[in-house]
């Protein structure tokens, strides 16, 4: 039954829609609103803010697809989950739905055979451990960013996507806001002249915390959720709120990820690859400081500068950003510049408060009309992100972010970590993702794993 959905799902679209260039979901109507082989099953692992707020959400909406299942290791999490895709199924069909099923461990939701796709939604330092799971037991992947929590775990998460088969797609959603592509175009096809430099702008975070040691709360397996990372006393400023979804603290923790540089960077590094065409590459050269707390719990950076060369010889830079300097990508060439922001855009309201800007700027308005000719390089377009990522589901044609593309950019996030952790000057070479006589800085490309959760 399993192979017979698969197949059914990859051969349903009609002889027009596979023309389009980016795949985008039809209504139910065109199969059969009715057809259970026509669905993809969905099931969510981590059902915090982001999952709530933003991936169910997204993909729930469409008519042919269900969310039938997820996991967390936060009990009360599980059953505001449950409550929450129930009350919305109940709501839309007008019929009492309790069609959910909830696991404290995701790998019990993987052995589900009826379900398709799954939605990573969990902390970042589960998110290659995960998805190389998810693949390997057959399910397609929307991955929330970074890709990982070091390069060696991203190397081997695109590996295992790869040799699987299956499709996965990283939540880099500017990738599908039209004033990305455009300004990427834009780029590509000279319109600013030759490409000198790129500024990303980030925003930061606070330093605080509470570090006391706290009893575990029974409502969260606490020892799961660490994960492979060493264990330490459990405090709630280090993990989420027991009520609410307010921003987590394990954010600004190092043991679970590296701060803002692959928070956003993950995002906008992502963009400035896109726009030169390095998305299966990496910088050559990167330098950095940043501003480390020195008391309190959470231990991410601060303010931070950090410089990269890439082969094309274009320098891209990373900078706090401010009200002079508002959060963003700023692309520089010879014959003027081209900002491009999210504007006022939130994936959820608890993310950070950040300068707001035009989401689209130029040194000359008339760069901005400029017409993309039918022989110059056309860019991915995508007008919906989870909806490219079911789509490719069904029609099996490349999404718009895939793994390797989403490694390579948080790769770039991760080396200006460590060069910010090193303060001196590194040497990278992009295609055996190691650094150049360099053994301090190669031990920092992988970290430990804690049994049993090793990969």
């Amino acid at each position: 039954m399993k192979t017979t959905r698969r197949t059914f799902l990859k051969s349903s679209l009609t002889a027009g829609i596979g023309l389009i260039v980016a795949p985008s979901i039809v209504p139910s109507s065109v199969f059969g609103a009715n057809a259970p082989s026509n669905r993809i099953n969905i099931g969510a692992i981590g059902t915090g803010r982001i999952s709530r707020d933003h991936d169910m959400p997204e993909v729930w909406k469409y008519d042919n697809v269900r969310v039938i299942a997820a996991s967390d290791v936060d009990a009360h999490r599980l059953a505001d989950a449950k409550k929450l895709v129930e009350g919305y199924y109940t709501k839309k069909t007008g019929k009492p739905y309790s069609g959910f099923s909830c696991y404290e461990n995701y790998e019990d939701l993987l052995a589900n055979k009826d379900i398709d796709a799954v939605l990573i939604s969990t902390p970042d330092h589960w998110h290659a451990k995960q998805a190389i799971d998810a693949v390997n037991a057959g399910k397609d992947v929307y991955l929330q960013k970074p890709a990982s929590l070091t390069i060696e775990e991203g190397r081997k998460m695109s590996d295992a996507v790869n040799a699987s088969g299956r499709v996965l797609q990283i939540g880099s959603q500017q990738r599908s806001m039209e004033q990305f592509r455009v300004a990427c175009e834009l780029v590509r096809n000279g319109r600013i002249g030759q490409l000198k430099t790129i500024e990303v702008r980030l925003p930061g975070d606070p330093s605080g915390g509470n570090p006391e040691t706290m009893p575990i709360p029974k409502q969260l397996n606490y020892d799961a959720w660490l994960g492979q990372t060493p264990y330490v006393p459990y405090t709630l400023d280090r993990v989420h709120p027991l009520e609410g979804y307010s921003r987590p603290g394990w954010l600004r923790c190092e043991q679970f990820g590296s701060g803002m540089i692959t928070g956003w960077g993950a995002h906008h590094f992502d963009i400035a690859h896109w726009a030169m065409d390095t998305e299966h590459s990496g910088p050559i050269e990167i330098s950095g400081t940043a501003d480390f707390p020195t008391s309190g719990l959470w231990d991410v950076h601060g303010p931070y500068a950090t410089e990269m060369l890439y082969s094309n010889g274009v320098v891209v830079t990373g900078t706090t950003d401010s009200k002079e300097k508002p959060n963003g990508v700023l692309f520089t060439g010879t014959d003027g510049w081209i900002f491009v922001s999210r504007g006022n855009y939130a994936a959820s309201a608890s993310d950070p408060a950040r300068a707001t800007s035009k989401a689209l700027m130029a040194s000359d308005p008339k760069i901005l009309t400029s017409v993309i000719g039918e022989n110059e390089i056309h860019l991915y377009k995508s007008s919906n992100h989870h909806g490219n990522w079911l789509e490719s589901i069904r029609s099996s044609k490349p999404n718009i972010t895939p793994a390797e593309v989403a490694h390579r950019s948080c790769s770039a996030c991760l080396l200006q970590h460590i060069a910010m952790k090193l303060n001196r000057k590194l040497y990278w070479d992009p295609i055996n993702e190691r650094f150049k006589n360099d053994d301090q800085a190669n031990a920092m490309i992988a970290k430990p794993h804690r049994p049993p959760y090793n990969f």
